[in-house]
């Protein structure tokens, strides 16, 4: 080999790939230690290492690439990637050469966990079909409507419960006044038995043996009357005067209702 030969061998020209991968080896660092510092996938150090630039996604990624190898190793970049566009423009690497489907992202971490999305996809699928398990429930035509259990048992113990038994001819009548009111009481002779101004609470018991008692007054919405404890109704309207009213438990027991809403007329006789 002449002396002219061993020169052009020792001075032939480098491609930007064999210059980083001189310069990564003199710092006796690896490929791996390349991709792991830039995120950048070993195939593609190893495609720009051998000038390979038809095994990347494009001259785009071709120079991002090179560039994050340049920095790693701290070399001049301005320089470097001039040299790489004139490369890729001689060899007619200008326009990409794969679909950009194939290309594996520069940053792994980037990338969303495999378990994250298939537990984003099946949440989204539960909540869809609980939408539709409600909707097909809450606007089904036939859809029954519950029974209150609480209003039924109600209803059924009200009906079961034996009814309270009738007040008795033979009871105790009691005139409780619920408010301040006058009332007078006499007997069948006129004879004057009671009367009084009431105050709320006060009580008078209609004797037993009085000869068929009667009773007048102008409040009597005013006046509680029980037989044997039991309520019976009102006296009269509220605010109409009543007299003669009879108050044993008999006459009580036996008044219709027409008798408590059409008040009768003040006695002409004045009970002595």
């Amino acid at each position: 080999m002449s002396e002219e030969g061993v020169d052009n061998a020792e001075f032939r020209f480098q491609t930007v790939g064999e210059q980083l991968k001189s310069a990564r080896e003199s710092r006796g660092l690896t490929l791996g230690d390349i991709a792991t510092q830039t995120r950048v996938p070993m195939r593609h150090l190893e495609a720009i290492e051998a000038a390979n630039y038809s095994a990347l996604p494009g001259s785009t990624y071709t120079v991002g690439f090179t560039k994050a190898y340049v920095r790693a190793l701290k070399l001049d970049e301005q320089a470097l990637i001039a040299e790489l566009r004139t490369e890729l423009a001689q060899g007619g690497h200008d326009a990409p050469v794969q679909k950009l489907q194939s290309y594996e992202p520069a940053d792994p971490a980037r990338v969303p966990p495999r378990w994250l999305a298939w537990g984003a996809a099946g949440f989204a699928v539960v909540l869809i079909a609980g939408y539709f398990l409600w909707r097909s429930m809450a606007f089904a035509p036939d859809a029954a409507a519950p029974t209150p259990v609480a209003e039924t048992e109600t209803t059924e113990a009200a009906a079961k419960k034996p009814a309270a038994a009738p007040a008795s001819a033979d009871g105790q009548v009691v005139l409780t006044a619920k408010d301040t009111v006058w009332i007078r009481v006499y007997d069948a002779d006129n004879k004057r038995l009671h009367e009084s101004e009431m105050k709320a609470g006060d009580r008078y018991e209609v004797p037993r043996d009085a000869n068929n008692p009667m009773i007048v007054t102008g409040r009597p919405q005013s006046l509680d009357v029980t037989i044997g404890g039991k309520a019976v109704a009102p006296l009269g309207e509220p605010d109409r005067t009543i007299a003669d009213v009879g108050i044993s438990a008999g006459a009580l027991l036996a008044r219709s209702p027409a008798d408590t809403a059409t008040p009768s007329a003040p006695s002409s006789t004045t009970p002595q």
